[in-house]
């Protein structure tokens, strides 16, 4: 199952530029039904990427990192 997800994420983002970063508006918020905002990267193919909070995309999640200047990127 891991193999299997890490090849389709290869496949989506090996190679990818990110050309936009920036918070989910408030229509799109809205939209999914979310009571907060999660950071939405997208790629220079036109693809975004953003967290849920769990795998039924139920409400915004945080991305961490490993950088201890940026150790996260909150839900606002």
């Amino acid at each position: 199952m891991v193999k299997h997800w890490e090849q389709k994420a290869e496949a989506m983002l090996v190679g990818r530029k990110i050309v936009k970063v920036r918070y989910l508006s408030e229509d799109e918020r809205k939209s999914l039904g979310w009571d907060g905002k999660c950071l939405v990267i997208q790629l220079d193919d036109g693809n975004i990427i953003y967290p849920s909070s769990d795998n039924e995309g139920n409400n915004a999640g945080s991305l961490f990192t490993n950088d201890l200047k940026i150790t996260k990127f909150p839900v606002v």
